[in-house]
């Protein structure tokens, strides 16, 4: 309620004092919740090393936001050492609870070789669940890997397709594309 604003004055510092008592006592919510005010310095000083700490409390515990959370903190090296290996662990935990974005950071480490072989049939299978969820990165990428028949066979009708979907997103590249292949 605090956090929010809700029914009081919104005040991080007492949200960061009920959070940190509900944390203590192995409440994976308020461990994520802990982690994320760690993270951006709400009603604390910003701290990495301790978002880290709270974010995997609550990602050993289940709450899919708090792997996402961790796999991009091993990603970027935010609070711990840069971990490729680490952030695909946490991202595929987090995609398999239904996580649209770390669906897609599936997709990218796949397509890349981050972390991961590369593999364009898992990318293109990452990017798909992604994209089903109304990503327009993974919509636009699908439109990539249709267009140049990576992981997929060749189809510019579907690469078409999926430009237009990343277009309805707002995502611009996909509109420019999406135009081009109209003309």
């Amino acid at each position: 309620m605090y956090h929010n604003g809700q029914g009081v004055k919104q005040d991080y510092f007492k949200a960061f004092e009920w959070y940190q008592k509900a944390a203590e006592q192995g409440y994976a919510k308020a461990q994520h919740n802990l982690g994320y005010m760690y993270h951006e310095g709400q009603g604390v000083k910003q701290d990495y090393f301790k978002a880290v700490e709270w974010f995997k409390k609550a990602a050993e515990q289940g709450i899919a936001q708090a792997q996402f959370n961790l796999g991009i903190m091993y990603h970027e090296g935010q609070g711990v050492k840069q971990d490729y290996f680490k952030a695909f662990e946490w991202y595929q935990k987090a995609a398999e609870q239904g996580i649209a974005q770390a669906q897609f950071n599936l997709g990218i480490m796949f397509d890349s070789g981050q972390g991961v072989k590369q593999d364009y049939f898992k990318a293109v299978e990452w990017y798909q669940k992604a994209a089903e969820q109304g990503i327009a990165d993974a919509q636009y990428n699908l439109g990539n890997m249709y267009y140049n028949g990576q992981g997929v066979r060749q189809n510019y009708t579907k690469a078409k397709e999926y430009f237009g979907l990343a277009c309805d997103n707002k995502f611009q590249d996909g509109c420019d594309i999406y135009k081009k292949l109209n003309q």
